[in-house]
């Protein structure tokens, strides 16, 4: 079974609708002992960092998913969860995050012919060591709503990226059982399905 992390700082029902599409099976929660018993968690977001973790914390979270993420237990933050996994962010200060998967999260930079916030589709190029996106072609699109990216420590853990003024940004990262991706799956039609239904027969797997 997954958990949600239902944290007040995301719409949820769209994701909802989408692992009900892929026929997977969750609860959402924002209580300790089902997240620690919970054979999987997804943490979903939108708004700031310190928003995010201020959830966190007001929830008494930040352990018990720390303790998943021990256990060897499959966790996937999408959107700002996945920024919420990092050390650091540098929005509206300096402030730490969940430090599951080591890096820095930096705001995107201004660049002619792109618009912060970048609200839309892009192109994703996928690594072939990315787990979740098996069936899915490296290139294809995914919708995008972000203001900042993550900057991981280990270039080992950046499996998707998509172009910015000529540079890659890292837009999905995996370390061991933890994942996370920048792009909204629910909003990704038929190759965000694809991604959740990875997710939900990689929890089952286990």
């Amino acid at each position: 079974m997954t958990a949600i992390i239902d944290s007040g700082v995301c719409n949820i029902a769209s994701i909802m609708r989408a692992l009900e599409r892929v026929g997977a099976q969750f609860i959402v929660t924002t209580d300790a002992v089902q997240v620690a018993e919970a054979s999987a968690v997804l943490l979903p977001g939108v708004g700031t960092f310190a928003d995010g973790m201020a959830a966190l914390h007001r929830n008494g979270l930040v352990e018990p998913l720390k303790a998943h993420a021990a256990k060897g237990r499959p966790l996937l933050g999408i959107c700002l969860g996945m920024q919420l996994l990092a050390d650091i962010s540098e929005e509206f200060g300096e402030h730490q995050g969940l430090g599951l998967i080591p890096g820095r999260v930096r705001r995107l930079p201004n660049a002619p012919g792109h618009r912060v916030p970048n609200i839309g589709w892009c192109d994703m190029q996928v690594g072939s060591s990315a787990r979740l996106f098996a069936g899915v072609e490296s290139g294809a699109s995914f919708y995008f709503v972000h203001s900042y990216v993550m900057e991981c420590s280990d270039e080992a853990d950046s499996i998707g990226t998509i172009k910015w003024d000529g540079s890659k940004v890292t837009v999905a990262c995996q370390r061991g059982n933890i994942f996370g991706v920048q792009f909204h799956p629910e909003k990704s039609q038929d190759n965000g399905l694809a991604f959740l239904d990875r997710f939900a027969k990689l929890v089952i797997s286990k």
